[in-house]
């Protein structure tokens, strides 16, 4: 891979394993008020969406809108969640931290920056991306599929997105980094990545696909003694 100057997460389900967490809770949600799902269901049709975006997905397979008790429940998962923390992806922490201080980094999301600043904290990353963090909510009008939230990110470092490498783990995240113009790195490390995650992700027309954060370090030309 050619040489590089920022490097640019995404957040949940390459560093947080939040995507899994989330649409376990998100089946059982869902099965409860009477439309039937399983984690592979719900991983595979709301996995990368937020805001509209995931409820327009919901309720375009359940055929109506989404009662008051789903919003409810959602907040108080949310709320939860982010008080008790979640684990991270396997081997995120020492790949974040083995990477070289002169190297730019932030995080580009489509989750709020509390809620990544939150967990951040949890896992002991609190001041790994600095002021860098942003959300797809927050810093753009457009989220994911749309570039924008990337060319921000890049933007704010101060670097050519063509010179950024950006890790995604999502179809819809995938296709918004690869609109952006950055080298893309397709990561199926997370519990949620099960059989096919590899393919759903090249089938995006991603060209690297890493099946752990040692084999994003080989990819990069990373030097990961230190870990």
């Amino acid at each position: 891979m050619t040489s590089f100057d920022a490097i640019i997460f995404d957040f949940d389900g390459v560093l947080l394993e939040s995507e899994f967490e989330a649409n376990v809770q998100l089946a059982q949600l869902l099965t409860d008020l009477g439309h039937l799902h399983t984690p592979a269901e719900a991983i595979r049709h709301y996995t990368g969406l937020s805001g509209d975006d995931f409820i327009a997905a919901v309720e375009g397979r359940i055929g109506s809108p989404l009662p008051t008790e789903f919003h409810d429940r959602m907040k108080e998962q949310s709320i939860r969640a982010l008080g008790e923390g979640i684990e991270a992806v396997a081997g995120a922490i020492d790949f974040v931290r083995s990477l070289p201080p002169e190297l730019s980094k932030a995080v580009a999301s489509s989750s709020s920056t509390k809620w990544i600043r939150g967990h951040l904290d949890h896992l002991g990353l609190a001041g790994a991306f600095g002021e860098h963090i942003y959300s797809g909510r927050e810093h753009v009008t457009r989220g994911k599929p749309a570039p924008d939230i990337y060319l921000h990110a890049a933007e704010q470092l101060g670097v050519a997105i063509h010179r950024s490498v950006i890790l995604e783990d999502s179809e819809v995240g995938a296709k918004g980094a690869l609109a952006s113009g950055a080298t893309v790195i397709g990561l199926a490390a997370g519990r949620h990545c099960f059989d096919g995650h590899d393919e759903m992700l090249r089938g995006t027309g991603i060209d690297h696909v890493a099946r752990s954060f040692d084999e994003v370090a080989r990819l990069l030309g990373l030097n990961q003694t230190s870990r």
